[in-house]
């Protein structure tokens, strides 16, 4: 059985309304009947350009986005009809990655309490046990202790975006969507955060659903690759097979358009 099993989702904002907050005009329907399956320890690279509908895809699996229709799984359990407790322990086993590193960060909170939070509050743990574990993971992500009493704004984008990945890996999830995390970087930064990426899954048994545009920096990291467009998933097929011998002609111009992540190919 996968991990993570969805099947014939459906997304539809009203005018006014997107998976954002921003205004839309009319009735868009964001995801339109998707089904898609992730193997414990695998990573599913989903692409498409802005609008396709991935974040919102991304959303509805860990259910910070309630679907129209459709059914969700996590480990055989049943992600949509869970509530209480039995929710918040598959919060536990589900984090996000955020896209931006500049606006995911509380800028009132020192690094500290944004990534002890998720302990804060999901686990009944003592003070100086959240402070250990929140070190243990930035040293982790490559960041010193020291940087537990400091804020946000007095770090790059890139090392921003190491804390929103210390955040989610605090309560040892199984199994992470990452929205675009390198979409907000330069090449090289980016291409140091997708080898982290690469190495934390070794390291954790991580299972990822990592969503971006650029299908390069995807083949790096997938197994297999998600194509959508519209809302709708055109092509499903292994990296090798997506990159090399695409079937739709979208997977084909996205192809031709996004350069190579050339560090993260070395």
């Amino acid at each position: 059985m996968p991990l993570v099993l969805a099947e014939n989702l459906v997304k539809t904002f009203a005018s006014g309304q997107n998976a954002f907050g921003t205004t839309s005009t009319g009735r868009v329907r964001a995801v339109n009947n998707v089904s898609l399956s992730i193997e414990a320890g695998e990573t599913v690279g989903l692409v498409g350009e802005s609008g396709s509908g991935k974040s919102t895809l991304g959303r509805m699996l860990l259910r910070l986005i309630e679907p129209d229709s459709g059914s969700i799984h996590f480990d055989g359990r049943d992600v949509l009809a869970a509530s209480g407790s039995e929710l918040r322990r598959l919060r536990r086993d589900m984090q996000i990655i955020f896209q931006d590193p500049y606006g995911s960060l509380d800028p009132r909170m020192t690094v500290e309490q944004i990534v002890g939070e998720p302990m804060a509050i999901h686990v009944s743990e003592s003070g100086s046990t959240r402070r250990s574990r929140a070190a243990e993971m930035l040293r982790v992500v490559g960041l010193d202790e020291s940087a537990m009493h400091r804020y946000p704004h007095e770090f790059s984008g890139g090392q921003r975006q190491r804390i929103g990945i210390a955040r989610a890996l605090m309560l040892r999830p199984r199994f992470i969507v990452a929205d675009e995390p390198v979409s907000a970087l330069d090449v090289s930064v980016g291409a140091q955060i997708v080898n982290l990426l690469r190495q934390l899954q070794r390291e954790f048994q991580l299972t990822y659903l990592f969503i971006s545009h650029s299908l390069p920096v995807v083949r790096y990291l997938a197994n297999r690759i998600a194509v959508m467009k519209q809302g709708e998933l055109v092509e499903l097929g292994t990296a090798e097979h997506i990159v090399n011998t695409p079937r739709h002609e979208y997977t084909r111009t996205l192809l031709a358009a996004t350069p190579e992540l050339e560090a993260a190919s070395k």
